[in-house]
């Protein structure tokens, strides 16, 4: 099985090769990809997606159309700052109280910053799909994100206030060339997703992961612990 580094650098790769990727590039992040409008178009069509009225989004490129989508759509969001960096790292978007130009604006990691109220995680509402971006997922489920854990912690943290149990549906947009056929390596604290949206249709996966059951200590040093403020205040420092 190959490390989660070497799937990373392989799907960057053949997403330039294949001239799939958008500016400002694949390696590094989750990739902006071809399509990924009409990707975010396909999961707006999901029955999951129209019962949802909290959505739990991502910050990446790719994933800015299915923001902007559910913003459009009066739907609540609910974003993290980069790298959980904040006291309180979670931002609360509520298009009733935007205007039409904020509610473009805040689909963008700028635009949610500056328009999103910062609401501590327990006053947060109860959320109904998560969005995560990733750089490979398999049909079973399984992702690879690019490299941070930053998701896997948001899910944590908000398992751990009671706004996400093991119903909350987890989606993620892509393009088709970041679907693999083999194995993933998946530990104790990775996301799995149940839904995989591309430009031609939304993949409902036989998810064969766990999923983590709040923040696995354990797994995280005392540097990232030191780093994330929330994490700190939790007492576990």
């Amino acid at each position: 099985m190959r490390s989660k580094d070497q799937v990373r650098r392989a799907v960057w790769k053949a997403m330039d090769r294949e001239g799939v990727s958008r500016f400002p590039g694949a390696e590094g992040r989750v990739p902006n990809f071809a399509g990924a409008k009409l990707a975010a178009e396909r999961l707006a069509g999901h029955r999951t997606w129209k019962r949802a009225q909290v959505i739990k989004a991502n910050p990446d490129s790719p994933q800015t159309h299915a923001r902007r989508r559910a913003l459009e759509e009066g739907k609540t969001l609910v974003m993290a700052v980069p790298r959980l960096r904040d006291t309180h790292p979670f931002r609360l978007l509520e298009p009733r109280k935007l205007s039409a130009k904020q509610v473009g604006e805040a689909a963008t990691i700028k635009g949610a910053m500056r328009h999103g109220t910062v609401v501590a995680d327990d006053e947060l509402p109860e959320i109904d799909l998560v969005l995560c971006g990733s750089v490979g997922v398999n049909l079973k489920g399984a992702r690879v994100g690019k490299g941070g854990g930053y998701s896997d912690l948001e899910y944590g943290l908000l398992i751990e206030a009671g706004k996400i149990d093991d119903h909350t549906i987890v989606v993620t947009t892509a393009h088709p060339i970041q679907i693999l056929r083999e194995n993933l390596m998946m530990t104790a604290h990775d996301l799995p997703v149940d839904l995989v949206a591309t430009p031609r249709a939304v993949i409902e996966v036989e998810r064969e992961y766990e999923r983590p059951r709040g923040i696995l200590w354990n797994h995280l040093q005392p540097p990232q612990i030191h780093e994330v403020p929330i994490l700190e205040r939790m007492g576990y420092a």
